[in-house]
């Protein structure tokens, strides 16, 4: 109780030099209360973009080295390009990465339905999963298909495009769900059967294999309204074209059909990365599954750094600044207590010769700055908050006009090599964040206030070990 009453004393006693440390304390606190606080916020915000945004990947033809590929294996001087596809189960076994927070298939096959009929029939079909088949050896008789089996669209059912009006969505082996206006056209419901055919072409179009006949027999488990365009815009109008036929069914379902050295099931999928920086990585380990060096791997950092680049540059200015206010602060407070412990260096050696410990004396020292601390961090926290809002605007807008000013130049420069214009989509930057004092936070306050309290307290007892009671007396006489 002695040792804290005196600390009390000792505090009014030298109030000169105190305020002077409290002042030092305090603008220490208020600004690692600011960093903190945007440095917190922007991490969060970071690590959520991470899990969430800019991190689907793309895998496409390089259309360049397609053509170098064909007019190295020309033997007649004739370029036949062929664009190299993915099969199903490359597709699938590129999912099973570490890479990956998920992934999603799609699948497509053109179907004729000989026992119903389709929307728009009178339009006649289209050639379906034959469309793709160009090149030589193509047959002369293209099959047409009046409907289409693919798997959903989810964001189409997740933005009220399409709406699950009756029964389940297709989980199931051969079930499957179809639109309302095929269902009234066919007076369709759900447990009926659907019966569909068709076709998958051979690897390789110019050898003797002949087409491959396949069949479905699709349970209807759903019926859905839709109110998407009929049409894509410029495209040809037919049933196999109109949205109204499609029936959606799994993946599992769709596939199911796909036999050795034949193809034309349109097959794709979207993968998603843990993060953007995992793509050289993702695009080693496909190249270890066999995919060609003929694709290109991708994903959108430009649209990822646009959104969330003025946000980690937020982050990297308060971790920085913060680290160098820790620094010159700790440095102050060292050479403040020095230059203060010399000055009661008289005091000290009194409290010695009555027989009082060093540790004693140290601890009572601590406990100075200690309650000079407590009071700061109190005044600090609230400085702080107050602060930290207009502050991390500001630095945040700095943050945007440099990404977009980079960005600009990226996109002019692009435009001047494309000879034309820029139609990539931008998406918005991140205008604004909603800084708050959370626990994290205040933890870190508390550890940072009392590494300054000991920085003070260590300056001191180095100062009271260096000199014997006697001796200080001595000196002082």
């Amino acid at each position: 109780m002695y040792i804290i009453s005196n600390a009390l004393k000792n505090i009014k006693r030298n109030r000169g030099r105190n305020i002077l440390l409290g002042i030092i304390i305090l603008a220490l606190i208020i600004a690692s209360v600011t960093a903190l606080m945007i440095n917190q916020v922007s991490s969060s915000v970071i690590n959520d973009y991470k899990g969430r945004f800019g991190s689907e990947v793309t895998i496409s033809a390089n259309i360049d080295k397609v053509r170098e590929e064909a007019m190295s294996n020309s033997t007649d001087g004739k370029i036949r390009v062929a664009i190299p596809t993915i099969p199903a189960e490359q597709y699938i076994a590129f999912g099973d990465s570490e890479y990956l927070k998920e992934s999603y298939y799609t699948a497509s096959v053109g179907l004729r339905v000989p026992e119903l009929e389709s929307v728009d029939e009178s339009l006649g079909g289209g050639t379906g999963n034959k469309m793709m088949m160009g090149g030589p050896g193509m047959i002369s008789e293209m099959p047409e298909y009046y409907t289409k089996l693919t798997t959903p669209n989810i964001t189409e059912f997740d933005n009220g495009y399409r709406k699950l009006t009756d029964g389940e969505m297709p989980n199931g082996e051969n079930e499957a769900i179809i639109s309302r206006d095929f269902a009234e056209l066919n007076t369709l419901s759900i447990g009926d059967i659907i019966k569909a055919e068709s076709e998958l072409n051979p690897e390789d179009r110019e050898s003797d294999a002949g087409d491959y006949p396949i069949s479905y027999e699709l349970k209807i488990v759903g019926i859905y309204d839709d109110i998407t365009e009929e049409y894509g815009s410029g495209q040809q109008q037919n049933a196999f074209t109109n949205r109204r036929n499609e029936i959606l069914s799994n993946f599992d379902t769709i596939i199911a059909k796909i036999q050795e050295n034949y193809r034309g099931i349109q097959v794709g999928a979207t993968y998603y990365l843990n993060s953007p920086e995992d793509i050289d990585g993702f695009t080693e380990e496909l190249g270890e599954k066999g995919l060609s060096d003929l694709f290109d791997v991708k994903t959108d950092m430009d649209s990822y750094n646009q959104i969330v680049g003025p946000v980690e540059g937020l982050s990297s200015v308060s971790s920085t600044f913060l680290i160098i206010v820790l620094i010159f602060g700790g440095i102050s407070i060292a050479v403040i207590s020095s230059i203060a412990i010399r000055e009661r260096k008289y005091e000290i050696g009194v409290l010695r010769a009555m027989g009082m410990k060093k540790s004693t004396v140290s601890f009572s020292l601590w406990l100075e700055v200690f309650l000079i601390t407590a009071v700061c961090v109190v005044i600090g926290i609230f400085g702080g908050t107050m602060i930290a809002q207009p502050i991390a605007d500001i630095l945040l807008q700095q943050q945007i006009d440099a990404v977009q000013a980079a960005t600009q130049n990226t996109q002019m420069q692009g435009m001047m090599m494309a000879g034309g214009t820029n139609n990539a989509v931008v998406e918005e930057p991140l205008s604004h964040l909603d800084v708050v004092l959370n626990m994290v936070t205040l933890l870190k306050i508390s550890m940072i206030a009392l590494l300054l309290t000991t920085v003070s307290a260590v300056s001191s007892m180095l100062k009271i070990v260096k000199y014997e009671p006697i001796k200080i007396l001595m000196e002082r006489n």
